[in-house]
């Protein structure tokens, strides 16, 4: 699903916000508020669904949710007071109610740059500004069902600059390219990140070549 509201456009295949054309960070459960939300729209979703979408077979207090939509209206510079796309609706729950549309299908011709990302032939993980937790644990954005993992095993933080990659106490190590991270490591394109005996390519650019025109003979 793509979307474009006002100076926004959610992607959630690849698991980005945009605002103004720039990222716009959001927690992993803050993402699935949002996509939930959107995917409802306009019906409005109460609480007691979100938090067992949100947290299942967990207990946590309505400070947990309200927490989660403060977080999703500050990426999207919405206001609770005078809101243009979550709405929330006393004593029952939230809605999405702003002016949603498919986004335009993307230009397949020319080159693109995908920004940062983890490939393995089990999937792609886009990797969005900020910290990004990878583990076997269901609140991870990368998310490795492997015994081998431990529940949040490493960090990967994308600055403007660069992108690095720091073990969390992992009972069975992360490495770059065959080597143990003991400090943050920094990542080149290419990279091979292995967290536990899980093994992902690290990328930062997708370029697609033009289609040729066919000359006639």
């Amino acid at each position: 699903m793509r979307v474009v509201f006002g100076d926004c456009e959610f992607d959630a295949g690849r698991r980005t916000l945009l605002r103004h054309g720039r990222p716009a960070p959001l927690s992993p459960k803050a993402f699935q508020l949002l996509k939930c939300l959107l995917d409802r729209r306009p019906e409005a979703v109460t609480k007691a669904e979100l938090v067992e979408h949100l947290w299942p077979e967990t207990f946590v207090s309505d400070a947990s949710l309200h927490n989660v939509v403060a977080e999703v209206r500050a990426a999207l510079g919405d206001s609770p007071r005078t809101p243009r796309y979550i709405r929330t609706v006393t004593r029952y729950g939230y809605a999405f109610h702003g002016d949603a549309r498919p986004a335009p299908a993307l230009e397949m011709s020319r080159a693109r740059t995908s920004g940062p990302r983890l490939l393995s032939k089990h999937g792609e993980w886009n990797l969005s500004e900020g910290s990004t937790v990878v583990g076997r644990d269901r609140d991870c954005a990368v998310r490795i069902n492997s015994p081998t993992v431990s529940r949040r095993h490493a960090r990967i933080l994308v600055g403007r600059d660069d992108t690095t990659v720091e073990d969390l106490g992992s009972k069975n190590g992360t490495h770059v390219n065959g080597r143990r991270v003991v400090r943050p490591v920094t990542l080149q394109e290419g990279d091979q990140v292995q967290v536990g005996s899980f093994t992902m390519t690290y990328r930062t650019l997708d370029t697609l070549p033009s289609t040729r025109t066919r000359r006639r003979p």
